[in-house]
């Protein structure tokens, strides 16, 4: 395992580009950089540039990741840079990106399905509880989709790894991969958006992991916000997620896997969204919109909930407002960085998970 960084929230990186940004994450002890998606590097696919910043990472002995776009087809005109990169064909766009990729050798392929929109209350922020279109019929968009870039994919040896996002469960990547064929599919597990999903990120683990082969790896804190449940980023070792199992189920599946550190984005980059994440796990229609959800695992999942409340309580960690009212500009986004790799780091030497 190697253990590296997400490129899109490392603070500065908007500004320093992504050569800069993978000199930046050598410099503080880490493996390799994933930037979100190969358009994040170079807009244009550029090829000489691609190249120089797959030259880059090579020279620092670091790895690089990146990914492709939403392939949620109800999603797509969000990003409509995907479809101006075919000209106006979509699925030309996605060709251009994945031979951009293969053409450095990045295989492994980040995809997701939706965002969460921050400016809306509630569910309605989650594209899994839109009302114009059900998520079922969104997931099978999605399934048809990835089907008709799958022969591609096979042909250029790539994997589309589904991420856990915070509107699809674990249950549904599964699903995704398992439909379209793990040939061609993976799971880009980001291990705290499960949470937002109501689900134990253990028991999550062990779902995804013989089909994970990319990370977002991140904590969160619990807390009520009265009769729900409020998600928060937190540094790794600060929130809810005991990273000492979480690798190791991980480890076990695919020893090879990046370990890539997603933090909560400067506020200088990024301002404080408008609404928090809320989970309703007391509302029986929010609850029915979680089909593969288990009595049993929502029970772990309130115990985590009242064991992260009771160290609030207790003084142990911040409460939920006064730690979203704090400043939190490049510095602490730095901080929180770095005490996320040491603690990674202590829980990988306490298992005996080497990293490179």
């Amino acid at each position: 395992m190697r253990l590296g960084t997400d490129g899109r929230k490392l603070p500065d990186s908007i500004n320093i580009g992504p050569v800069k940004s993978l000199e930046k994450a050598h410099g503080l002890g880490l493996a390799g950089v994933f930037f979100r998606t190969v358009v994040d590097l170079s807009p244009t696919l550029d090829a000489g540039y691609l190249r120089e910043v797959k030259a880059k990472a090579d020279s620092l002995g670091m790895y690089l990741e990146m990914g492709l776009g939403k392939v949620n087809p109800y999603a797509v005109p969000e990003a409509p840079e995907l479809r101006d990169l075919g000209d106006g064909d979509l699925l030309l766009g996605f060709r251009r990106m994945m031979e951009a990729c293969a053409a450095i050798d990045c295989r492994e392929l980040w995809v997701a399905t939706a965002n969460r929109k921050s400016k809306y209350k509630g569910r309605v922020g989650y594209d899994r509880f839109r009302t114009d279109v059900d998520w079922r019929d969104q997931i099978a968009a999605t399934i048809k989709f990835l089907k008709r870039l799958a022969p591609i994919a096979r042909d250029l040896g790539i994997h589309m790894n589904i991420e856990t996002h915070e509107e699809i469960t674990s249950f549904e990547t599964v699903q995704v991969v398992e439909a379209v064929g793990p040939e061609v599919m993976g799971i880009t597990f980001d291990t705290a958006n499960v949470l937002q999903r109501a689900e134990h990120p253990i028991w999550a683990a062990r779902r995804v992991a013989p089909y994970v082969r990319q990370s977002h790896i991140k904590d969160a804190g619990l807390g009520y916000e009265g009769p729900h449940v409020r998600y928060q980023m937190r540094p790794c070792g600060m929130g809810v997620i005991d990273f000492g199992e979480l690798v190791e189920i991980l480890h076990r599946a695919n020893p090879d896997l990046h370990l890539s550190i997603e933090i909560d984005q400067s506020r200088d980059e990024m301002p404080l969204g408008k609404y928090p994440s809320v989970m309703e796990i007391t509302d029986a229609s929010w609850l029915a919109g979680h089909p593969d959800l288990t009595k049993e695992e929502l029970e772990a999942y309130v115990e985590l909930v009242q064991a992260y409340q009771k160290l609030i309580d207790g003084g142990g960690r911040p409460d939920i407002v006064s730690y979203a009212a704090r400043t939190y500009g490049h510095d602490e986004a730095m901080d929180y960085l770095r005490v996320s790799a040491d603690h990674l780091r202590k829980v990988c030497r306490e298992r005996n998970i080497p990293l490179q």
